[in-house]
């Protein structure tokens, strides 16, 4: 049995990508669970350790012991889900499940669900364990993004997050728990992207393990193209208007790039034929600055309606300064929607520039600009979102991923 670990079910990029990992090894006839500490919904093959109002509680109390164990450290409160010192999780190796499983997949595990401690019972188990990052924690001292800072590679310390960086700050000293924690470890590593599995195998703590990239999968059947002037009557858009889609878990977050956004769209000309959509977390009054007209659908959980506002929409702006393989490149491609985003992280391997889509200059308003026009004036007959569907059936497909992940897993039993 393959257990899939993971703090949350589909709160955030990486939960959503395990979910539909486990889903896609179980259609597919892989016997697959997921362990989250906390579970939205019901579903076939997750388990929540967080299963009665007790155990709920301490899930908040863990998560709050987590951020005040970083708080004393934080530069300010722009980093402060932006670092795990990982010193409070749950006594994971005692679950029935982690038992039984012949192999153990890690995810996402941090803000109180698995520590440091935690991971050092797990590995002592014997276990094959794969972890599969979506982000650069397993290899930063504390960091999920490091942004500028390279020190990875060598050794975490003056570490830019932290209130007081220095040569022994809390950087350094989780680098090197992490050190001693990972020399033995029986661990593989998968990264969604190519971008990620070559730092994995670039940074100090992780290049002596086996690393190896395999994307996320994604349900195509859920996220298809779908006639357009309907679904735009079903979610109240305008149907003569040129559609542009911003979208994201928290679309100010500045790791997502909105001010880069906001001044491409502000400059765009003929701008009385487009308009801008929006879907996710944002402050009130946080698009007044836009030029163009804007329909904010606010958070949405449904599947099914985030998978009609991408198809409803002409091209979707993914303007992330950090990101790994983002869903939403996937999700919109799927969908038949081009994507105009920036050249860093996975993006550059999910959109084949002048192909399907667009690769902009890193930072540059312009360049997402220029790419938002040539999408717009070359995809007028649907061949660009012909081949961003291609794309994803190719490579992003259910079937695709998880003959991938079982090859893998039988390498390891």
């Amino acid at each position: 049995m393959i257990l899939h670990l993971s703090t949350y079910q589909w709160e955030g990029g990486a939960a959503v990508a395990a979910s539909r990992l486990n889903q896609a090894l179980r259609k597919h006839g892989i016997d697959s669970q997921l362990l989250v500490y906390r579970a939205q919904r019901s579903a076939s093959g997750v388990t929540a350790w967080a299963d009665t109002p007790w155990k709920e509680k301490l899930f908040w109390a863990r998560f709050s012991a987590e951020r005040l164990r970083f708080l004393p450290h934080e530069k300010d409160k722009s980093v402060r889900f932006a670092f795990s010192p990982a010193a409070v999780g749950v006594p994971i190796e005692r679950h029935p499940l982690v038992q039984q499983a012949d192999v153990i997949n890690l995810h996402w595990i941090n803000f109180g669900f698995i520590s440091l401690a935690g991971l050092e019972r797990l590995f002592s188990l014997g276990k094959s364990i794969v972890w599969t990052i979506h982000d650069m924690w397993a290899f930063t001292g504390g960091c999920h993004y490091s942004r500028s800072c390279e020190r990875f590679r060598s050794h975490c310390q003056f570490c830019p997050y932290l209130k007081k960086p220095g040569q022994y700050d809390l950087s350094y000293e989780l680098f090197e728990r992490k050190k001693a924690l990972l020399a033995q470890a029986p661990l593989t590593f998968v990264s969604p992207s190519r971008w990620l599995c070559q730092l994995t195998q670039e940074a100090a703590l992780t290049r002596h393990l086996p690393a190896l990239a395999i994307p996320n999968p994604i349900d195509a059947t859920i996220f298809c193209p779908k006639n357009k002037p309907e679904t735009r009557r079903k979610l109240g858009l305008p149907l003569d208007k040129t559609l542009i889609l911003f979208a994201g878990a928290n679309t100010q977050d500045p790791r997502k790039g909105y001010v880069y956004f906001q001044e491409a769209m502000n400059s765009l000309e003929g701008g009385g034929k487009s308009e801008i959509v929006f879907f996710g977390k944002s402050q009130p009054g946080a698009y007044h600055e836009l030029a163009l007209p804007v329909h904010d659908l606010g958070k949405l959980s449904d599947t099914g309606e985030i998978a009609d506002t991408y198809a409803a929409c002409d091209v979707i702006v993914v303007s992330s300064l950090e990101d790994n393989l983002p869903n939403m490149v996937m999700e919109a491609m799927a969908c038949g929607t081009p994507v105009v985003g920036f050249n860093n992280g996975g993006i550059p391997e999910m959109i084949d520039h002048l192909v399907n889509g667009y690769v902009a200059d890193y930072r540059s308003a312009k360049s997402l600009a220029e790419g938002l026009r040539w999408v717009l004036e070359n995809n007028t007959t649907g061949e660009l979102s012909q081949s961003a569907r291609q794309k994803v059936l190719e490579t992003y497909a259910e079937e695709v991923i998880a003959k991938q992940y079982k090859e893998l897993y039988q390498s390891l039993t």
